[in-house]
């Protein structure tokens, strides 16, 4: 049975290159790094993309940990991934915008074999929606408003 949660954020600004965003009673600021033009105030919108997966993978980690009853010590992940920033520029044309590349390393501190750890977190990575989303196209629809 689906327990559907609409999940609702916006985003305002820019304030020089300063993005405000809200989620829930939550406020996140975006900007970019001094180099690009930025404040360096906070974290560029690709280093949220990083952020949100790998708070997905830790979070849902400690549900399944909870579930499956492993005494979850701790979990560590690392995202990187390569991008072409010329794109984003408007310098080419025939290369994506997105990332090439998405890397992943997680470290499990739990009494696990590195067998069990390898399956605990492909149970992560199917469950995490940030990283479903990552992997598998999602439709959507842009609606410009007055």
């Amino acid at each position: 049975m689906a327990s559907l949660k609409t999940v609702k954020v916006t985003a305002t600004g820019p304030e020089g290159w300063v993005v405000t965003t809200k989620a829930g009673e939550h406020t996140a600021i975006i900007d970019q790094p001094e180099a690009m033009g930025g404040t360096n105030t906070g974290p560029s919108p690709l280093d949220y993309v990083f952020v949100a997966l790998g708070g997905c993978l830790v979070t849902v980690a400690k549900i399944v940990a909870g579930q499956k009853k492993i005494d979850l010590r701790g979990v560590e992940v690392e995202v990187s991934g390569d991008v072409n920033l010329a794109v984003l520029r408007g310098q080419e044309k025939d290369d994506r915008a997105g990332f090439q590349n998405i890397n992943i390393t997680i470290k499990v501190d739990a009494d696990m074999t590195m067998e069990e750890k390898k399956t605990f977190i492909e149970e992560v990575d199917k469950r995490c929606p940030v990283s479903d989303n990552l992997i598998h196209a999602t439709p959507f629809k842009i609606d410009v408003v007055e």
